[in-house]
């Protein structure tokens, strides 16, 4: 009898699950659709046939699987928890056919599709390795960054938009996207939208909630685009770095990220978008509704601007102390020299503004998890000290509810301001009746017990993953590379943030390839879903019981 109970709970579990993700990949298929229109602007013809065929495959699977089971029950916390981990693999293995797709549609050339010579590049060529493509996919829609291209600016204006795209849908989430667009009354809609590292509401109904965060989202896009624009960058790389540089994504069009412009304009005009992105949705809203005073009343937002400005501090000095960018470390004066305004900077002026400008921008682009790149010699230049500081904004990240990567402020904070709670503690009478105040709240010391165990467990199992992550790189990639810029590479992926010491490209081993996928994978949704559905997996198969 327990056999037959246990068989028809599982029964009834697949099916809830089969059915919302046959919702997401309903709206996969879709978003492809969409993209459709990119080729026909640009008369990239040859792209439309392996659209379509991307597009079609997850809809139809999307489109079975809901009708199948759309009278399944509504899923639970562990449904949701399991939905959201292998819903995130699915969208990333699917989102991976365009790469695929187009990239042998190049390779075989039907005349009928009239294919300019000048399409078919490595970098494109690059995406008719499977490992490749849902490398790119899962780095686009996760919102990391890290990219398998030699050059993105040869690549088709599709396939640019494809991956611009997977990040700005990626940056505020695929279930979210799905909640929006596929709305249904029910506590299921708010079970898979926690289940997405999300847990602050601006409405009370979820699916209102979800709708004005992307109309929060595409008002800060459209301004990002203008911002970029009115700075120089030429309106298509504005778009499509605007899409990224909100989201905290970080793909580029241009060969070396934002280095490619070296513009000081630009790279200013990006910090406020990056900055936007890394602040939770419900103050935004608040904001636009002329609340000002949750820019500084709130806890995360406070120290999203204290942790930039320290982190920036600290790795400016660092720059500076090691002459990165001293004339004697081959940055001649004539080289460095900059316009501001009317004033000429050389010398050791010179010197602190580079520091100052690589060092804001690089830390800025870290801890937001952004990942755009505008110092090109960050693997080999920068010093260690400097490389890690960088790391530990990719490991620390911004705030919770906007559309970071990393552990979380509030986390960092609830750990530091929850170990000196237990310390002071111990030299109080356990008769002592104590509140621990968090973010405006006060707490009860059971409160704060929860708050500090889930605080300390995630950051736990990030250390533990982002170790295992090193471990398999460094069994793997060249010897040349340092241990520091093996463990910058592996935050990076796990982050979700996409700056890169050189490691990540097409030639790196599949294995370190399906490595950081994995810390890509588990990062965007904090861990603990990917367990839980690895545990689900697990128990199916019988590797071990329940």
């Amino acid at each position: 009898m327990r056999t037959v109970g246990r068989c028809a709970y599982m029964n009834g579990r697949f099916a809830t699950i089969a059915r919302d993700l046959g919702r997401m990949l309903q709206a996969l298929g879709g978003l492809v659709f969409v993209s459709i229109l990119v080729p026909l602007v640009w008369g990239e013809f040859y792209a439309i046939p392996g659209l379509l065929v991307a597009g079609a495959v997850p809809l139809a699977i999307g489109r079975v699987l809901w009708r199948r089971y759309r009278d399944a029950p509504e899923p639970g916390k562990l449904h949701g928890m399991m939905i959201a981990a292998s819903g995130w693999l699915l969208v990333g293995t699917f989102g991976s056919l365009p790469f695929l797709l187009i990239a042998w549609t190049v390779a075989a050339d039907p005349s009928v599709l009239s294919i300019p010579s000048a399409v078919d590049t490595e970098t494109l060529a690059a995406f008719r390795h499977p490992t490749n493509a849902f490398f790119e996919s899962m780095s686009g829609f996760t919102g990391t960054g890290l990219t398998m291209t030699d050059d993105e600016s040869v690549l088709p204006h599709t396939l640019q938009w494809w991956r611009s795209f997977t990040e700005w849908v990626g940056g505020v989430g695929v279930i979210v996207l799905t909640t929006a667009i596929l709305a249904r009354p029910g506590s299921g809609s708010l079970t898979l939208y926690e289940s997405e590292a999300r847990s602050e509401k601006i409405h009370p109904s979820i699916v209102s909630t979800v709708r004005t965060i992307w109309w929060i989202f595409l008002l800060f896009t459209f301004f990002s685009i203008l911002l970029l624009w009115v700075a120089g960058m030429p309106l298509w790389e504005a778009i499509n770095h605007a899409m990224t540089g909100l989201a905290t994504g970080g793909f580029s069009v241009t060969d070396a990220s934002i280095a490619t412009y070296d513009s000081v304009a630009i790279d200013l005009a990006l910090i406020p978008v990056m900055i936007l992105g890394s602040i939770a949705f419900p103050i935004h809203y608040l904001v636009l509704q002329g609340d000002l005073r949750h820019l500084y009343e709130d806890l995360q937002t406070r120290w999203v601007f204290g942790f930039f400005a320290l982190g920036t501090l600290l790795l400016v000095g660092f720059l500076l102390n090691n002459g990165t960018y001293a004339p004697t470390n081959g940055y001649a004066p004539d080289t460095v020299s900059l316009f501001v305004g009317a004033v000429v900077l050389d010398g050791a002026a010179a010197e602190a503004f580079t520091a100052a400008r690589y060092g804001l921008f690089q830390f800025v682009s870290a801890a937001s998890c952004t990942g755009f790149q505008t110092a090109t010699n960050l693997g080999t230049a920068w010093s260690a000290e400097s490389q890690l500081t960088v790391a530990l904004g990719m490991i620390v990240g911004a705030a919770a509810g906007s559309t970071v990567g990393g552990i979380k402020l509030v986390r960092a904070l609830t750990l530091v301001k929850g170990t000196v709670f237990r310390i002071r503690g111990v030299f109080l009478p356990d008769s002592a009746i104590r509140t621990f105040r968090l973010d405006g709240r006060a707490l009860t010391e059971d409160e704060a017990t929860r708050e500090f165990e889930e605080a300390a467990i995630i950051a736990f199992l990030w250390v533990v993953f982002l170790g295992l992550g090193l471990v398999a790189l460094l069994l793997t990639v060249p010897s040349s590379f340092t241990l520091e810029n093996v463990v910058f590479e592996v935050a990076s992926a796990q982050g979700n943030v996409g700056l890169s010491t050189g490691i990540t490209g097409p030639d790196m081993p599949w294995i370190a390839k399906l490595a950081l996928v994995f810390n890509m994978w588990i990062g965007r949704l904090e861990i603990i879903p990917v367990l839980v559905l690895l545990r689900a997996v697990f128990t199916r198969l019988e590797v071990y019981p329940a």
